[in-house]
């Protein structure tokens, strides 16, 4: 049995397997930019044009990433037996709804997406052990 956790945000993937030998804990990172607007800048005249700043394109942008990340880690963890997804924010939620339209014969092995604060590895090691475990019991 191969029970795979996954510790996501939009930075890194936490992925924790699990087999009866013990648990393997490895990262994968994501390459998605961070993006902080700074806001318009104003004209030096009265009543001039304004700069703005394109949210869609860099929104746009970050979709594609996040796409390409989530691609990437459904290939990491195509042979888990049940799949666990933990995370702080909502790209969990995210990564669920990717897996549901592209790979379902992925998504019907996911037990819980549930919303975790940021872990250091042993922690995330130890959640995905003991969620495993309450799952057996």
């Amino acid at each position: 049995m191969k029970n795979i956790g996954i510790w996501i945000d939009k930075e890194k993937a936490h992925i924790v397997v699990c087999t009866e030998k013990g648990e393997k804990i490895s990262t994968l990172q994501s390459n998605v930019e961070f993006y902080n607007p700074k806001g318009g800048s104003r004209s030096k005249t009265r009543w001039g044009p304004q700069d703005v700043v394109q949210d869609s394109k860099y929104l746009e942008r970050e979709k594609h990433q996040l796409k390409a990340y989530f691609k990437d880690l459904a290939k990491t963890v195509m042979d888990a037996d049940a799949l666990a997804i933990f995370g702080p924010a909502e790209t969990g939620e995210k990564f669920e709804k990717e897996l549901l339209e592209k790979y379902p014969q992925l998504a019907i092995k996911i037990k819980t997406v549930t919303r975790v604060d940021s872990m250091t590895n042993n922690q995330v090691k130890a959640l995905v052990r003991d969620f495993f475990k309450k799952d057996r019991d």
